[in-house]
């Protein structure tokens, strides 16, 4: 049976580059970047040029990146550590109805112990605007935590303005960027951020891997404690192998940007059009001009996205019905609830995320197969189009 991948938004399979460059560190070099011998200078060089290879990719500088154990502990540090440090300053954030939920459940949390957490709306397309922002932020605003590109539907926000905006009211801007690394140009010192979380398994790299920029000049406190590792930032010795594997995705990453960028967003388009032209009641969700180039959020009326996915996966397509970290729930989604989809159309949406192994066969089979799926289930479906919902 032929098997096809379209849930890189989830995790992406590591390059063989990344691999080979990795296995070197497991075995022979070893040694413990925070020690003075031979072996573990070796570890300390490759650190330093994984961490210039990460920086080169959003235009920082490498003493601005700091290595966590993932994408979610760098959310939850960018705003842990914000609060915490700003204290004396004010107690209240600003995020989205739409964020991951390393940021989303963060604030949650948070709000339960005192902290004000105020959450953007966002338009039919899944965007923030800027003027909701600057009318929400007050005397004791101390954080604004936006994602760059949203992990379900894909939609690129206005990061530029909306840093712009904090920056006027002399707050600190922080943005999740895990979906857009690899997949859109990112230069910190244009957009403006003070913070961007990152992480390595989502560009072909290894998973348990993340890391924090923070712009020099920008204090935040410690959140893991014990160690005087990543300048005195991050405590806990260092996943070596895996941080030379980030590196590595990132140095690929940013030699081949461009022509991912293309090739994705023709393979993603090729695939929107042939699902059209191919089944009646669909809708594409998200923003069409500003979106993930291999984002495809689809929603097949009058079905559960469940039954589909379950489907695909007997025909070895395997993809998502949201975030890869909530999939196994079965609350509809909060990201297409904000963009004011019915629930009902909510729990017939699936995600595809293309990558670099996708090809058009793939995409053709996987419409082919959608079109058996679909005429199925609609068939067996107790509600159609024409008795409503």
């Amino acid at each position: 049976m032929k098997e096809v991948y379209l849930d890189y938004s989830a995790t992406t399979p590591v390059k063989k580059e990344v691999f080979e460059e990795m296995a070197p560190y497991f075995t022979e070099h070893f040694g413990n970047p925070s020690s003075l011998y031979k072996i573990a200078s070796e570890s300390k060089e490759a650190l330093n040029l994984a961490r210039k290879r990460l920086a080169d990719l959003i235009n920082a500088s490498p003493e601005e990146i700091f290595f966590t154990g993932s994408g979610t502990e760098a959310d939850n540090w960018a705003v842990f550590g914000t609060l915490d440090a700003m204290k004396k300053k004010g107690n209240h954030m600003i995020t989205s109805s739409i964020e991951h939920h390393a940021i989303m459940h963060t604030a949650q949390y948070l709000m339960k112990r005192g902290i004000d957490a105020t959450f953007l709306s966002v338009d039919k397309e899944g965007i923030i605007s800027p003027a909701e922002l600057e009318k929400s932020i007050n005397d004791k605003t101390v954080l604004v935590s936006l994602m760059m590109v949203n992990n379900e539907v894909g939609s690129i926000e206005p990061i530029k303005e909306l840093a712009l905006v904090a920056k006027k009211h002399g707050v600190l801007f922080h943005t999740d960027a895990v979906q857009a690394l690899g997949n859109v140009p990112i230069d910190v010192k244009e957009l403006g951020v003070d913070m961007m979380s990152l992480s390595s398994h989502k560009i072909y790299g290894p998973k348990g891997v993340g890391a924090l920029y923070i712009r020099k000049g920008v204090r935040i406190s410690n959140f893991v404690h014990g160690g005087a590792q990543e300048n005195k930032k991050r405590a806990g010795t260092e996943n070596l192998a895996g941080i030379v594997g980030f590196g590595k995705a990132a140095e690929l990453a940013n030699k081949n940007l461009t022509d991912h960028i293309n090739r994705l967003t023709e393979l993603r388009n090729y695939f929107i059009d042939r699902v059209k032209g191919s089944i009646k009641d669909v809708n594409i969700n998200g923003s069409m001009d500003h979106r993930h180039p291999g984002n495809a959020n689809i929603t097949f009326n009058y079905i559960e996205g469940e039954a589909i996915l379950l489907l695909l996966n007997e025909k070895g397509i395997y993809v998502s019905t949201g975030s890869a970290c909530s999939s196994a729930s079965l609350s509809p989604s909060h990201v297409l609830a904000a963009m004011g989809v019915p629930v009902e159309m909510i729990h017939g949406t699936i995600r595809f995320t293309m990558g670099d192994f996708t090809t058009k066969e793939d995409l053709d089979y996987t419409v082919e197969a959608l079109k058996e799926i679909i005429t199925k289930l609609r068939e067996v479906s107790s509600v159609s189009e024409e008795k409503g919902w």
